[in-house]
Protein backbone atom coordinates (compact mmCIF):
# COMPACT_ATOMS: atom_id res chain seq x y z
CA UNK A 1 0.00 0.00 0.00
CA UNK A 2 1.50 3.21 -0.99
CA UNK A 3 2.42 5.34 2.31
CA UNK A 4 0.97 8.46 1.48
CA UNK A 5 -3.13 6.69 0.98
CA UNK A 6 -4.77 7.34 4.08
CA UNK A 7 -6.61 5.02 6.55
CA UNK A 8 -11.07 5.95 6.15
CA UNK A 9 -14.29 4.66 6.22
CA UNK A 10 -17.15 4.65 4.03
CA UNK A 11 -18.99 6.32 7.01
CA UNK A 12 -16.18 9.17 6.82
CA UNK A 13 -16.47 9.62 2.73
CA UNK A 14 -20.51 8.94 2.19
CA UNK A 15 -23.97 9.16 3.54
CA UNK A 16 -26.99 6.30 2.47
CA UNK A 17 -30.78 7.17 2.27
CA UNK A 18 -33.09 4.61 2.00
CA UNK A 19 -35.77 4.57 -0.52
CA UNK A 20 -39.82 4.53 -0.58
CA UNK A 21 -41.81 1.45 0.19
CA UNK A 22 -44.23 1.94 -3.09
CA UNK A 23 -47.22 -0.11 -2.98
CA UNK A 24 -47.73 -3.53 -4.48
CA UNK A 25 -50.58 -3.05 -6.54
CA UNK A 26 -48.97 0.03 -8.53
CA UNK A 27 -46.26 -2.47 -9.47
CA UNK A 28 -46.41 -3.99 -12.78
CA UNK A 29 -43.95 -5.82 -15.29
CA UNK A 30 -45.21 -4.52 -18.33
CA UNK A 31 -44.19 -1.26 -18.98
CA UNK A 32 -46.61 0.67 -17.87
CA UNK A 33 -45.67 4.02 -15.81
CA UNK A 34 -42.33 4.90 -14.30
CA UNK A 35 -39.05 2.20 -13.89
CA UNK A 36 -39.20 1.66 -10.01
CA UNK A 37 -35.58 -0.28 -9.89
CA UNK A 38 -34.99 -3.30 -7.67
CA UNK A 39 -31.62 -5.36 -6.57
CA UNK A 40 -32.82 -7.12 -10.51
CA UNK A 41 -31.32 -3.57 -12.32
CA UNK A 42 -27.64 -4.63 -11.00
CA UNK A 43 -25.36 -6.66 -12.66
CA UNK A 44 -22.92 -8.87 -10.61
CA UNK A 45 -20.18 -7.09 -10.11
CA UNK A 46 -21.63 -3.64 -10.14
CA UNK A 47 -23.25 -1.25 -12.74
CA UNK A 48 -26.83 -0.98 -14.07
CA UNK A 49 -28.23 -3.21 -16.42
CA UNK A 50 -32.02 -2.52 -18.28
CA UNK A 51 -33.22 -5.89 -17.67
CA UNK A 52 -36.06 -7.50 -15.11
CA UNK A 53 -37.65 -3.66 -15.22
CA UNK A 54 -40.81 -3.06 -12.34
CA UNK A 55 -43.21 -0.28 -13.45
CA UNK A 56 -44.73 2.07 -11.43
CA UNK A 57 -48.06 3.97 -12.12
CA UNK A 58 -49.39 5.69 -8.66
CA UNK A 59 -48.28 8.73 -7.37
CA UNK A 60 -44.49 8.82 -6.74
CA UNK A 61 -43.32 11.62 -3.78
CA UNK A 62 -40.51 13.92 -5.54
CA UNK A 63 -37.74 13.14 -3.39
CA UNK A 64 -37.72 9.16 -4.48
CA UNK A 65 -37.77 10.33 -8.00
CA UNK A 66 -34.06 9.60 -9.22
CA UNK A 67 -32.13 12.00 -11.52
CA UNK A 68 -29.08 10.72 -14.02
CA UNK A 69 -25.93 10.00 -12.41
CA UNK A 70 -27.17 9.59 -9.12
CA UNK A 71 -25.22 6.98 -7.02
CA UNK A 72 -27.09 3.71 -5.55
CA UNK A 73 -26.87 0.58 -3.75
CA UNK A 74 -28.64 -2.15 -2.92
CA UNK A 75 -29.60 -3.45 0.51
CA UNK A 76 -32.00 -6.18 0.36
CA UNK A 77 -30.99 -9.33 -2.38
CA UNK A 78 -33.94 -11.78 -3.11
CA UNK A 79 -31.66 -14.69 -4.69
CA UNK A 80 -30.38 -17.41 -2.75
CA UNK A 81 -26.65 -16.68 -3.89
CA UNK A 82 -27.44 -12.67 -2.69
CA UNK A 83 -25.47 -11.92 -6.09
CA UNK A 84 -25.94 -8.47 -5.94
CA UNK A 85 -26.60 -7.46 -2.24
CA UNK A 86 -24.07 -4.17 -1.91
CA UNK A 87 -23.01 -3.57 -5.07
CA UNK A 88 -23.48 -0.05 -6.67
CA UNK A 89 -24.56 1.78 -9.81
CA UNK A 90 -25.25 5.00 -11.54
CA UNK A 91 -28.73 5.96 -12.49
CA UNK A 92 -28.56 5.51 -16.40
CA UNK A 93 -30.35 7.90 -19.24
CA UNK A 94 -34.26 7.73 -18.94
CA UNK A 95 -35.22 5.58 -21.46
CA UNK A 96 -38.53 6.74 -23.41
CA UNK A 97 -38.77 9.61 -21.08
CA UNK A 98 -39.87 7.13 -18.07
CA UNK A 99 -38.52 8.03 -14.93
CA UNK A 100 -36.63 5.85 -12.42
CA UNK A 101 -37.59 5.33 -8.82
CA UNK A 102 -36.14 4.73 -5.67
CA UNK A 103 -37.71 2.16 -3.70
CA UNK A 104 -36.61 0.75 -0.30
CA UNK A 105 -34.58 -2.51 -1.41
CA UNK A 106 -32.00 0.12 -2.94
CA UNK A 107 -30.19 2.98 -1.02
CA UNK A 108 -29.02 6.58 -2.98
CA UNK A 109 -25.61 7.53 -1.91
CA UNK A 110 -24.65 10.88 -1.46
CA UNK A 111 -20.58 12.47 -0.94
CA UNK A 112 -19.81 14.18 2.56
CA UNK A 113 -17.13 16.14 0.64
CA UNK A 114 -16.77 16.27 -3.05
CA UNK A 115 -13.99 18.49 -2.89
CA UNK A 116 -11.72 15.62 -1.89
CA UNK A 117 -13.93 12.36 -2.74
CA UNK A 118 -14.62 11.12 -6.30
CA UNK A 119 -18.12 9.03 -6.70
CA UNK A 120 -16.84 6.77 -9.60
CA UNK A 121 -13.32 5.51 -6.96
CA UNK A 122 -16.21 4.75 -4.32
CA UNK A 123 -18.03 3.00 -6.27
CA UNK A 124 -14.92 0.81 -7.59
CA UNK A 125 -14.05 0.59 -4.09
CA UNK A 126 -17.39 -0.92 -3.32
CA UNK A 127 -16.70 -3.48 -5.98
CA UNK A 128 -13.69 -4.84 -4.72
CA UNK A 129 -13.62 -8.46 -3.13
CA UNK A 130 -12.40 -7.24 0.38
CA UNK A 131 -15.60 -4.94 0.12
CA UNK A 132 -17.97 -7.23 -1.25
CA UNK A 133 -16.94 -10.48 1.81
CA UNK A 134 -17.63 -7.83 4.67
CA UNK A 135 -21.26 -7.12 3.03
CA UNK A 136 -22.08 -10.88 2.73
CA UNK A 137 -20.46 -11.55 6.32
CA UNK A 138 -22.33 -8.84 8.12
CA UNK A 139 -25.66 -9.59 5.77
CA UNK A 140 -28.60 -10.80 7.64
CA UNK A 141 -31.85 -13.28 6.88
CA UNK A 142 -31.62 -16.93 5.13
CA UNK A 143 -33.56 -16.55 1.72
CA UNK A 144 -33.85 -12.98 1.85
CA UNK A 145 -30.30 -11.17 2.11
CA UNK A 146 -30.34 -7.55 4.28
CA UNK A 147 -27.58 -5.03 4.61
CA UNK A 148 -27.54 -1.78 5.98
CA UNK A 149 -26.28 1.81 5.64
CA UNK A 150 -24.38 1.14 8.83
CA UNK A 151 -22.98 -1.73 7.86
CA UNK A 152 -21.57 -0.88 4.72
CA UNK A 153 -20.51 2.82 5.95
CA UNK A 154 -18.46 0.15 8.65
CA UNK A 155 -16.30 -0.88 5.95
CA UNK A 156 -12.55 0.13 6.19
CA UNK A 157 -9.73 0.60 3.57
CA UNK A 158 -7.17 3.59 2.10
CA UNK A 159 -7.50 6.31 -0.25
CA UNK A 160 -5.16 8.11 -2.26
CA UNK A 161 -5.46 11.80 -3.00
CA UNK A 162 -8.06 13.07 -5.15
CA UNK A 163 -6.17 13.69 -8.57
CA UNK A 164 -5.21 9.51 -8.10
CA UNK A 165 -8.78 8.48 -7.22
CA UNK A 166 -9.71 10.43 -10.80
CA UNK A 167 -7.06 8.67 -12.89
CA UNK A 168 -7.75 5.23 -11.48
CA UNK A 169 -11.49 5.72 -11.91
CA UNK A 170 -10.77 7.39 -15.01
CA UNK A 171 -8.67 3.51 -16.17
CA UNK A 172 -11.18 1.48 -15.20
CA UNK A 173 -14.00 3.33 -15.95
CA UNK A 174 -13.11 3.33 -19.54
CA UNK A 175 -13.44 -0.05 -20.28
CA UNK A 176 -16.97 0.01 -18.13
CA UNK A 177 -17.84 2.75 -20.68
CA UNK A 178 -16.77 0.87 -23.55
CA UNK A 179 -18.92 -1.99 -22.50
CA UNK A 180 -21.74 0.13 -21.72
CA UNK A 181 -21.61 1.42 -25.16
CA UNK A 182 -21.18 -2.31 -26.98
CA UNK A 183 -24.46 -2.92 -24.77
CA UNK A 184 -26.23 0.28 -26.19
CA UNK A 185 -24.78 -0.56 -29.59
CA UNK A 186 -26.00 -3.82 -29.60
CA UNK A 187 -29.52 -2.80 -28.54
CA UNK A 188 -29.46 -0.08 -31.31
CA UNK A 189 -28.97 -3.06 -34.05
CA UNK A 190 -31.12 -5.29 -32.39
CA UNK A 191 -34.04 -2.55 -32.75
CA UNK A 192 -33.08 -2.15 -36.54
CA UNK A 193 -33.24 -5.38 -37.16
CA UNK A 194 -36.67 -6.10 -35.70
CA UNK A 195 -38.09 -3.02 -37.35
CA UNK A 196 -36.86 -4.43 -40.87
CA UNK A 197 -38.33 -7.70 -39.97
CA UNK A 198 -41.96 -5.76 -39.02
CA UNK A 199 -41.76 -3.62 -42.35
CA UNK A 200 -41.30 -6.59 -44.23
CA UNK A 201 -43.08 -9.78 -42.66
CA UNK A 202 -45.45 -7.97 -40.55
CA UNK A 203 -46.86 -4.60 -42.12
CA UNK A 204 -45.76 -5.88 -45.65
CA UNK A 205 -44.65 -2.66 -46.91
CA UNK A 206 -42.63 -3.22 -49.77
CA UNK A 207 -45.61 -5.15 -51.13
CA UNK A 208 -48.18 -1.78 -49.82
CA UNK A 209 -45.43 0.38 -52.12
CA UNK A 210 -45.80 -1.68 -54.91
CA UNK A 211 -49.69 -1.64 -54.94
CA UNK A 212 -49.65 1.87 -54.67
CA UNK A 213 -47.52 2.73 -57.71
CA UNK A 214 -49.27 -0.11 -59.68
CA UNK A 215 -52.95 0.64 -58.51
CA UNK A 216 -53.25 4.36 -56.96
CA UNK A 217 -56.95 3.75 -56.13
CA UNK A 218 -55.97 0.51 -54.48
CA UNK A 219 -59.13 -0.68 -51.90
CA UNK A 220 -58.28 -1.55 -48.66
CA UNK A 221 -58.26 -5.37 -48.91
CA UNK A 222 -55.43 -4.81 -51.47
CA UNK A 223 -53.22 -2.75 -49.70
CA UNK A 224 -51.56 0.50 -50.47
CA UNK A 225 -54.60 2.92 -50.14
CA UNK A 226 -53.17 4.22 -47.14
CA UNK A 227 -49.90 5.19 -49.03
CA UNK A 228 -49.42 8.43 -50.98
CA UNK A 229 -47.14 7.51 -54.41
CA UNK A 230 -44.37 9.98 -53.10
CA UNK A 231 -43.81 7.71 -49.92
CA UNK A 232 -44.31 4.64 -51.84
CA UNK A 233 -41.47 5.61 -54.40
CA UNK A 234 -39.59 6.82 -51.61
CA UNK A 235 -39.49 3.11 -49.35
CA UNK A 236 -39.09 1.15 -52.93
CA UNK A 237 -36.05 3.40 -53.85
CA UNK A 238 -34.52 3.38 -50.16
CA UNK A 239 -34.67 -0.88 -50.78
CA UNK A 240 -31.77 -3.13 -52.62
CA UNK A 241 -33.41 -3.74 -56.06
CA UNK A 242 -32.97 -7.47 -56.42
CA UNK A 243 -34.36 -7.42 -52.92
CA UNK A 244 -37.32 -5.15 -54.14
CA UNK A 245 -38.01 -7.50 -57.00
CA UNK A 246 -38.54 -10.63 -54.93
CA UNK A 247 -41.85 -9.00 -53.19
CA UNK A 248 -45.47 -9.45 -55.15
CA UNK A 249 -47.30 -6.04 -55.89
CA UNK A 250 -50.50 -7.52 -54.15
CA UNK A 251 -52.35 -9.06 -51.70
CA UNK A 252 -54.67 -12.11 -51.25
CA UNK A 253 -57.47 -12.67 -48.74
CA UNK A 254 -56.11 -15.49 -45.89
CA UNK A 255 -56.78 -17.37 -42.63
CA UNK A 256 -55.13 -14.51 -41.21
CA UNK A 257 -56.37 -11.58 -43.36
CA UNK A 258 -54.30 -10.15 -46.23
CA UNK A 259 -50.98 -11.52 -46.92
CA UNK A 260 -49.03 -11.06 -49.79
CA UNK A 261 -49.78 -12.75 -53.39
CA UNK A 262 -47.71 -16.04 -53.67
CA UNK A 263 -46.87 -17.05 -50.22
CA UNK A 264 -48.64 -18.98 -47.95
CA UNK A 265 -50.02 -19.91 -44.18
CA UNK A 266 -48.19 -22.21 -42.88
CA UNK A 267 -46.17 -23.07 -39.24
CA UNK A 268 -43.19 -22.26 -37.89
CA UNK A 269 -42.50 -25.67 -37.48
CA UNK A 270 -42.37 -25.64 -41.38
CA UNK A 271 -39.27 -23.98 -41.69
CA UNK A 272 -37.77 -24.38 -37.77
CA UNK A 273 -37.27 -27.50 -35.20
CA UNK A 274 -36.40 -28.24 -31.81
CA UNK A 275 -32.73 -29.20 -31.35
CA UNK A 276 -33.50 -31.76 -28.41
CA UNK A 277 -30.18 -33.20 -27.66
CA UNK A 278 -29.65 -33.88 -23.79
CA UNK A 279 -26.21 -34.27 -22.13
CA UNK A 280 -26.00 -36.10 -18.67
CA UNK A 281 -23.80 -33.92 -16.32
CA UNK A 282 -20.99 -36.40 -16.08
CA UNK A 283 -20.43 -36.57 -19.66
CA UNK A 284 -20.34 -32.24 -19.94
CA UNK A 285 -16.59 -30.58 -19.69
CA UNK A 286 -16.67 -28.69 -16.62
CA UNK A 287 -15.32 -25.56 -18.69
CA UNK A 288 -18.25 -25.70 -21.01
CA UNK A 289 -20.06 -22.49 -21.17
CA UNK A 290 -23.61 -22.94 -19.63
CA UNK A 291 -26.59 -20.88 -19.92
CA UNK A 292 -30.06 -20.80 -17.62
CA UNK A 293 -33.06 -18.66 -17.58
CA UNK A 294 -31.55 -16.34 -15.42
CA UNK A 295 -28.28 -15.52 -17.41
CA UNK A 296 -31.20 -14.54 -20.34
CA UNK A 297 -32.80 -10.53 -19.98
CA UNK A 298 -36.10 -9.89 -20.91
CA UNK A 299 -36.50 -8.87 -24.64
CA UNK A 300 -33.03 -8.55 -25.57
CA UNK A 301 -31.43 -11.21 -27.91
CA UNK A 302 -28.04 -10.18 -26.90
CA UNK A 303 -26.78 -13.11 -24.59
CA UNK A 304 -24.16 -11.16 -22.91
CA UNK A 305 -24.50 -13.46 -19.95
CA UNK A 306 -23.17 -17.37 -18.97
CA UNK A 307 -21.46 -19.53 -16.65
CA UNK A 308 -19.72 -22.38 -16.56
CA UNK A 309 -20.99 -26.12 -16.45
CA UNK A 310 -18.56 -27.12 -13.41
CA UNK A 311 -21.10 -28.95 -10.79
CA UNK A 312 -24.03 -29.27 -12.57
CA UNK A 313 -26.16 -32.29 -11.16
CA UNK A 314 -28.92 -32.99 -13.25
CA UNK A 315 -29.22 -33.58 -17.08
CA UNK A 316 -29.37 -30.28 -19.90
CA UNK A 317 -29.57 -29.96 -23.72
CA UNK A 318 -26.76 -28.86 -25.70
CA UNK A 319 -27.16 -26.03 -28.24
CA UNK A 320 -24.71 -24.55 -31.18
CA UNK A 321 -23.12 -21.13 -31.72
CA UNK A 322 -26.60 -19.05 -33.51
CA UNK A 323 -29.19 -21.57 -32.57
CA UNK A 324 -31.72 -19.50 -30.64
CA UNK A 325 -32.68 -20.39 -27.07
CA UNK A 326 -36.55 -19.61 -25.97
CA UNK A 327 -37.41 -19.50 -22.31
CA UNK A 328 -39.96 -21.60 -22.06
CA UNK A 329 -40.89 -21.26 -18.08
CA UNK A 330 -43.10 -19.02 -17.87
CA UNK A 331 -42.36 -17.45 -21.45
CA UNK A 332 -44.41 -14.23 -20.57
CA UNK A 333 -40.95 -13.17 -19.45
CA UNK A 334 -40.08 -12.75 -23.27
CA UNK A 335 -36.55 -14.43 -22.60
CA UNK A 336 -35.04 -15.36 -26.29
CA UNK A 337 -31.84 -14.61 -27.31
CA UNK A 338 -28.73 -15.87 -30.36
CA UNK A 339 -26.61 -18.00 -28.88
CA UNK A 340 -23.65 -16.27 -28.99
CA UNK A 341 -21.57 -19.86 -28.73
CA UNK A 342 -21.35 -23.59 -27.98
CA UNK A 343 -22.72 -24.97 -24.83
CA UNK A 344 -25.70 -26.45 -22.75
CA UNK A 345 -28.72 -24.82 -21.73
CA UNK A 346 -31.27 -25.21 -18.68
CA UNK A 347 -33.91 -28.01 -19.89
CA UNK A 348 -36.71 -24.48 -19.09
CA UNK A 349 -34.93 -23.24 -22.70
CA UNK A 350 -36.01 -24.89 -25.60
CA UNK A 351 -33.37 -24.91 -28.27
CA UNK A 352 -34.69 -23.46 -31.82
CA UNK A 353 -32.91 -24.40 -35.10
CA UNK A 354 -33.85 -23.34 -38.33
CA UNK A 355 -34.51 -25.78 -40.85
CA UNK A 356 -31.66 -24.21 -43.15
CA UNK A 357 -29.17 -20.96 -42.48
CA UNK A 358 -31.22 -19.19 -45.03
CA UNK A 359 -33.78 -18.81 -42.51
CA UNK A 360 -32.60 -17.97 -39.43
CA UNK A 361 -33.09 -14.82 -39.28
CA UNK A 362 -37.06 -15.08 -40.68
CA UNK A 363 -37.19 -17.63 -37.95
CA UNK A 364 -35.75 -15.06 -34.86
CA UNK A 365 -37.88 -12.59 -36.07
CA UNK A 366 -40.77 -14.10 -35.00
CA UNK A 367 -40.05 -16.24 -32.21
CA UNK A 368 -38.30 -13.05 -30.54
CA UNK A 369 -41.53 -11.21 -31.38
CA UNK A 370 -44.42 -10.12 -29.05
CA UNK A 371 -47.09 -11.89 -30.89
CA UNK A 372 -45.32 -15.12 -31.13
CA UNK A 373 -44.38 -14.87 -26.97
CA UNK A 374 -48.32 -14.18 -26.72
CA UNK A 375 -49.06 -17.20 -28.24
CA UNK A 376 -46.94 -19.44 -26.02
CA UNK A 377 -48.35 -17.85 -22.99
CA UNK A 378 -51.52 -18.72 -24.26
CA UNK A 379 -51.27 -22.16 -25.27
CA UNK A 380 -48.77 -22.77 -21.80
CA UNK A 381 -49.89 -25.22 -19.19
CA UNK A 382 -49.34 -25.00 -15.81
CA UNK A 383 -50.58 -22.28 -13.14
CA UNK A 384 -47.82 -20.83 -10.95
CA UNK A 385 -45.39 -22.10 -13.31
CA UNK A 386 -46.45 -22.00 -16.85
CA UNK A 387 -44.43 -24.01 -19.38
CA UNK A 388 -44.86 -23.89 -23.37
CA UNK A 389 -43.28 -27.04 -25.40
CA UNK A 390 -42.25 -27.20 -29.04
CA UNK A 391 -44.98 -29.06 -30.18
CA UNK A 392 -47.37 -26.06 -29.28
CA UNK A 393 -44.75 -23.32 -30.44
CA UNK A 394 -44.16 -25.23 -33.95
CA UNK A 395 -48.27 -24.96 -34.24
CA UNK A 396 -48.13 -21.02 -34.49
CA UNK A 397 -49.28 -19.78 -38.00
CA UNK A 398 -47.60 -16.93 -40.10
CA UNK A 399 -47.67 -15.91 -43.53
CA UNK A 400 -44.70 -17.75 -45.10
CA UNK A 401 -42.51 -15.66 -48.07
CA UNK A 402 -40.12 -17.80 -50.75
CA UNK A 403 -36.89 -19.00 -49.35
CA UNK A 404 -34.96 -16.87 -51.36
CA UNK A 405 -36.72 -13.89 -49.89
CA UNK A 406 -36.46 -14.92 -46.66
CA UNK A 407 -32.47 -15.42 -47.31
CA UNK A 408 -32.23 -11.69 -48.20
CA UNK A 409 -34.21 -10.92 -45.35
CA UNK A 410 -31.42 -12.83 -43.41
CA UNK A 411 -28.42 -11.65 -45.31
CA UNK A 412 -29.43 -7.85 -44.39
CA UNK A 413 -29.75 -8.38 -40.81
CA UNK A 414 -26.66 -10.90 -41.12
CA UNK A 415 -24.07 -7.73 -40.54
CA UNK A 416 -26.10 -6.40 -37.43
CA UNK A 417 -26.15 -10.34 -36.29
CA UNK A 418 -22.60 -10.55 -36.18
CA UNK A 419 -21.56 -7.54 -34.54
CA UNK A 420 -24.14 -8.06 -31.75
CA UNK A 421 -21.95 -12.02 -31.06
CA UNK A 422 -19.12 -9.75 -31.15
CA UNK A 423 -19.49 -7.22 -29.06
CA UNK A 424 -20.88 -9.52 -26.18
CA UNK A 425 -17.28 -11.18 -26.87
CA UNK A 426 -15.15 -8.27 -26.86
CA UNK A 427 -17.17 -6.77 -23.66
CA UNK A 428 -16.79 -10.35 -21.67
CA UNK A 429 -12.62 -9.64 -22.14
CA UNK A 430 -12.89 -6.14 -21.10
CA UNK A 431 -14.71 -7.48 -17.80
CA UNK A 432 -11.88 -10.07 -17.17
CA UNK A 433 -9.43 -7.00 -17.91
CA UNK A 434 -11.38 -4.49 -15.82
CA UNK A 435 -12.22 -7.31 -13.04
CA UNK A 436 -7.86 -7.99 -13.16
CA UNK A 437 -6.64 -4.52 -12.17
CA UNK A 438 -9.67 -3.34 -9.94
CA UNK A 439 -7.93 -5.40 -6.91
CA UNK A 440 -4.78 -4.14 -7.83
CA UNK A 441 -5.45 -0.64 -8.24
CA UNK A 442 -7.30 -0.08 -5.42
CA UNK A 443 -4.72 -1.57 -2.92
CA UNK A 444 -2.30 0.19 -4.54
CA UNK A 445 -0.63 -2.45 -5.75
CA UNK A 446 -0.10 -0.92 -9.19
CA UNK A 447 0.11 2.79 -9.57
CA UNK A 448 -1.11 5.24 -11.77
CA UNK A 449 2.33 5.34 -13.38
CA UNK A 450 3.33 1.49 -13.77
CA UNK A 451 0.64 1.22 -16.25
CA UNK A 452 2.46 3.28 -19.22
CA UNK A 453 1.20 4.01 -20.82
CA UNK A 454 -2.40 5.18 -19.37
CA UNK A 455 -3.48 4.99 -23.08
CA UNK A 456 -2.75 1.58 -23.63
CA UNK A 457 -6.11 0.59 -21.39
CA UNK A 458 -8.10 3.51 -23.32
CA UNK A 459 -6.92 1.86 -26.55
CA UNK A 460 -8.51 -1.94 -25.54
CA UNK A 461 -11.19 -0.27 -24.57
CA UNK A 462 -11.87 1.48 -27.88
Amino acid sequence: MASEWQETTLGDLIDIKHGFAFKGHFIHDEPDGDVLLTPGNFAIGGGFKGDKCKYYDGLVPEEFVLQEGDFLVTMTDLSKQSDTLGFPAFVPVAIDGRRYLHNQRIGKISLKNIASTDARFIHYVMCSAKYRHEVLASATGTTVKHTSPNRIKRFRFHIPELAEQRAIAHILGTLDDKIELNRQMNQTLEEMARALFKSWFVDFDPVRAKATLKQRDATPSQGGSDWSVERARAYLDRMDSNIAALFPDSFVDSELGPIPEGWEVGAVGKIAGQRRCGVHPQHIDPSTPYIALEHMPRRCIALSEWDTADGLASSKFRFEERDILFGKLRPYFHKIGVAPLRGVCSTDIVVISPVSDAWFGFVLGHASSSEFVDYTDATSTGTKMPRTKWADMSRYQIPLPSQELAEGFNKSIQPAIDRIVSSIHESRTLATLRDTLLPKLMSGEIRIEDIAPLEAVSLLAR
